[in-house]
């Protein structure tokens, strides 16, 4: 069987053309910094990063380095017309308050319950961070993962249970790997999108919990 994996950027695409026009979106470390670059023109995102930014926008290449204007990644951004900055006391009341309508993460596991473990692995010489991901999927309205479909031991991260430590018991709604893009619904895991030449019992195998196919499944088109 012949099928090609997304790449971090095209896992970021396919989350950047989910997302609803008018939302508040956070965006963590990792696959969902990549979110902002790729958010459809006109669309109108307001983009919420942890350390204290609304209304963050993509790093401009032509700009000089502002070591101060960072994401949460410590990664370069602009400010567009209209954000405004503050201190982590009203950055973290946003979001444990429920004013987000959505906020992207990266995952080490997720169970078919919803589970998220995303801040330690218990690997030698890790340092365990959880940041504010647990006041994220505490007060997101939605929260979507994103990671590769199995890590690189070729073990699945999609889990009957969780056997890291969890960030949030039953708060994942949608999963985008590199190979498919999965709803969390109360009865299971629905599969809504595969990579071309992917079949499901393929991907049943790459993943550790039952799997439903939707009737209306769509086949990814990398962007």
């Amino acid at each position: 069987m012949q099928y090609e994996k997304l790449s971090r950027r095209q896992i970021a695409q396919q989350v950047a053309a989910d997302i609803e026009d008018g939302a508040y979106v956070n965006l963590g470390i990792g696959i969902p910094t990549l979110v902002s670059a790729f958010l459809p023109a006109g669309r109108d995102v307001i983009l919420h990063t942890e350390n204290g930014i609304v209304g963050m926008g993509p790093a401009d290449p032509d700009a000089p380095l502002d070591l101060d204007l960072i994401n949460a990644s410590k990664e370069a951004v602009t400010l567009l017309p209209g954000a405004s900055i503050t201190d982590h006391v009203v950055s973290f009341a946003m979001m444990r308050g429920g004013h987000l309508d959505l906020t992207v993460l990266g995952a080490f596991q997720v169970s078919e319950k919803g589970d998220l473990a995303n801040w330690d692995t218990g690997a030698p010489d890790t340092i365990p961070a959880v940041g504010g991901a647990m006041d994220l999927v505490a007060g997101a309205r939605q929260v979507y993962i994103t990671m590769e479909h199995v890590a690189k031991d070729g073990q699945p991260k999609i889990v009957r249970e969780c056997t890291y430590p969890l960030t949030g018991a039953g708060v994942v709604d949608r999963i985008y790997t590199d190979l498919a893009i999965i709803d969390v619904l109360p009865g299971g895991m629905r599969v809504r999108a595969m990579v071309a030449g992917l079949d499901f019992e393929t991907l049943q195998a790459l993943t550790g919990c039952p799997l439903e196919l939707a009737a209306d499944w769509r086949t990814l088109a990398p962007r």
